[in-house]
């Protein structure tokens, strides 16, 4: 297949284009390098820009015949989207908007969406599947249900088929060292815990220790970006084979606490690192966990790197070359 991979530059987007340029597929990554780096693009050819810039994807579009279209492109901090409402409407909905016009234009009909649990809001039960009211409570969230209902729009309109995946917590790293997370600011807790590891960070915070859980911090469900990516190219396998349109949550359904996972830190490093209690913040739900049965059932999907701890040497192992990037200045 030839794939065109928007936002191919940053974290999940970087992981994908190796994981469908080493399956043999044909790729090109599309990035502003906005959030992403141009050195994460190890595989494939690489052309900078935006997907709202309408010149250059009537350009892509005509000069390559693309069986497909996966979208990373999106911003995803909860936190600055309640400050920042129009950047994210702006980047995640409108821009998104021009991608699918001109996918329709040039008669490309199948699109993989990178969604999020955001869209489920405040939990009624977990873990969560697919029948869940779907209640955003921030304009990230928002952002990306509009996405999703304009995808059901398109495809009753112009046939455009679409695989959207609700992601819970992404995280880790490319186990052969090459790829890994990198967000100015981080904003993930996997990053987070293993910088105060490292000591690029002084120390972890805690917000909350008297949910109703287990020891009283919130409880997540961690997904390895491996087995994210496997998820998407599975999903557009399933288009391109004449599938209908879907969307799927994408977790292990293993819910873990904060502070588990920080002393599961602690013990893959070696390292005793300071942690700091603190309020809860707004909006932060006790339990977020997946269920992930619908996509086990209809696209044969199985996590490989399901242990967390797997998840976290990984993650560990990129922390370190980061660490040392940082310290020889070369990064």
């Amino acid at each position: 297949m030839k794939v065109l991979v928007a936002g191919g530059a940053g974290y999940i987007g970087s992981h994908m284009v190796k994981m469908l340029s080493l399956a043999g597929h044909d790729v090109i990554t599309l990035d502003d390098l906005s959030t992403g780096y141009r050195d994460a693009v190890k595989y494939g050819d690489f052309v900078a820009g935006d997907i709202a810039d309408t010149s250059l994807l009537n350009d892509l579009f005509s000069n390559n015949r693309f069986d497909g279209v996966m979208h990373f492109a999106s911003y995803i901090q909860v936190g600055e989207s309640v400050t920042k409402p129009y950047m994210y409407y702006h980047n995640n909905l409108s821009n998104t908007l021009v991608l699918l016009n001109a996918m329709i234009e040039h008669d490309v009909k199948h699109f993989i969406f990178s969604s999020t649990a955001a869209t489920y809001g405040e939990p009624a039960y977990t873990p969560i599947d697919e029948a869940h009211h779907q209640k955003p409570i921030n304009p990230y969230g928002h952002s990306k249900l509009m996405v999703e209902q304009v995808l059901q729009d398109f495809d009753h309109a112009h046939g455009l088929k679409s695989v959207c995946l609700r992601y819970f917590n992404a995280a880790g790293a490319d186990p052969d060292g090459e790829l890994g997370e990198r967000h100015n600011p981080e904003t993930h807790l996997i990053p987070l815990v293993l910088q105060a590891a490292s000591g690029r960070r002084s120390k972890i915070t805690v917000y909350g220790s008297d949910y109703d859980t287990p020891d009283g911090t919130c409880i997540r469900d961690y997904i390895h970006v491996n087995d994210l990516c496997s998820a998407h190219l599975l999903g557009l396998e399933h288009l391109v084979s004449g599938g209908e349109t879907r969307a799927y949550n994408m977790g292990n359904g293993l819910g873990c606490s904060i502070m588990e996972l920080i002393e599961l830190a602690k013990t893959v490093t070696g390292v005793d690192f300071e942690v700091i209690v603190s309020e809860r913040r707004l909006g932060d739900p006790a339990r977020l966990v997946a269920d992930s049965t619908l996509l086990q059932r209809e696209l044969n999907w199985r996590p490989e790197f399901a242990s967390l701890e797997m998840i976290v040497r990984h993650a560990w192992e990129w922390e370190k070359q980061l660490q040392k990037s940082e310290l020889s200045g070369t990064r």
